[in-house]
């Protein structure tokens, strides 16, 4: 087979695509890629994430759901400084990439067993979900914590989602949209190894965009980890597949608040706030559940973590804004993160370095001061 889906804690095999845990033990779950990666099998005339179709071997091509999402801009900003501008997939994201992916794969099986999808999000994967779901015809139900506003959750409701407001904290939000319900299917992005898969394609694009011999360095910003998982996984499948001589050192960039990440990788005790207060709200995972496999990706590719402070992020913010971008401060922190490197001289300007701007400066509520 040219795939499998295996239990990232012992190991079970998992058949069904649409679980997202382990039927034996109920840990996470994840997808490995038996199909060499090869130049040739790319779909040139395809500029979305669908010109790599056969490297996602578990997809039927007639299912395909899309928006047009991927083969995003990679911009020069400086002599080696580029920006891949992820913040402008359809839906101001780049979890259109997962979303698409997860789409294609399970909307079939959930039609044909009269269902609707369930996702805990209330920001930018829960309104890339409602927006695949409705170009898929499905129903979904986004639960969102109880306190939500903002521009992500008007997007949320513009796409016809039913929207469940749960109390309490961010887990509960978690157990609510899992529970049992006739005719629900739990996807949640953060858990479904799928979605996790979908975001490869980044990999791929910034090698293609390269011309095959890729950046140095990668900045990422990470909070549950998806954007980070996926962009390993799929630079690991073009080594393995001899396609790329050499390896980005990826370096997953945090918030103080926001940290875990960090501080397990430098092998400190991490306090996270009661409450995240940050501006880079889309970072918000001071628990994640797949921390440790986050942690040892990381490890084992060889990559670094760094952690940012609040007047950092706001400064990087203003200064990609004022140079044309406008993104979200939670995308801020990468290019903030980059700039602390450069400044303690831990990063060179000669080493070409590729900042991922994840989301869209207009889904925030941040007023200019």
């Amino acid at each position: 087979m040219s795939y499998e889906i295996k239990c990232i804690a012992c190991g079970k095999t998992a058949t069904n695509l649409l679980d997202y845990k382990c039927k034996g033990c109920g840990g996470p779950l994840d997808i490995k890629i038996h199909k060499a990666f090869s130049k040739k099998e790319i779909r040139k005339k395809d500029y979305s994430v669908w010109r790599y179709i056969q490297f996602f071997p578990y997809i039927n091509a007639k299912e395909i759901v899309t928006l047009g999402e991927g083969w995003t801009p990679l911009v020069k900003f400086s002599e080696n400084v580029y920006f891949k501008l992820e913040n402008l997939n359809p839906t101001g994201s780049f979890k259109d990439r997962g979303s698409t992916v997860l789409f294609s794969t399970i909307q079939r099986k959930i039609k044909r067993l009269g269902g609707f999808i369930a996702e805990d999000s209330s920001g930018n994967a829960g309104a890339s979900m409602a927006a695949y779901a409705a170009r898929a015809g499905l129903k979904a139900k986004i639960y969102v914590p109880e306190g939500v506003s903002g521009p992500k959750f008007n997007q949320i409701l513009f796409y016809g989602a039913e929207v469940v407001k749960v109390p309490g904290a961010r887990s509960h939000v978690a157990e609510e949209a899992q529970k049992p319900e006739k005719g629900k299917f739990y996807i949640g992005h953060i858990l479904h190894p799928i979605f996790r898969d979908g975001i490869r394609s980044l990999a791929y694009e910034i090698a293609e965009q390269f011309e095959w011999k890729v950046p140095e360095r990668v900045y990422l910003p990470v909070s549950a980890g998806t954007l980070l998982l996926g962009v390993i996984s799929g630079f690991k499948h073009l080594m393995d597949s001899g396609t790329i001589k050499e390896k980005p050192k990826i370096v997953a960039c945090q918030t103080r608040q926001v940290s875990p990440l960090y501080h397990r990788f430098k092998g400190l005790p991490y306090h996270p706030p009661e409450k995240v207060t940050s501006i880079a709200d889309a970072l918000v995972s001071t628990n994640p559940p797949l921390l440790e496999l986050m942690h040892r990706e990381l490890d084992n590719f060889g990559g670094d973590a760094v952690m940012v402070e609040e007047h950092e992020i706001l400064q990087a913010f203003k200064e990609l804004a004022g140079a044309g971008f406008y993104v979200e401060p939670s995308s801020a922190v990468a290019y903030a993160a980059y700039q602390k490197q450069l400044q303690v001289g831990e990063v060179s300007r000669e080493e070409r370095t590729v900042v991922v701007l994840t989301g869209m400066g207009l889904k925030i509520a941040l007023k200019p001061s």
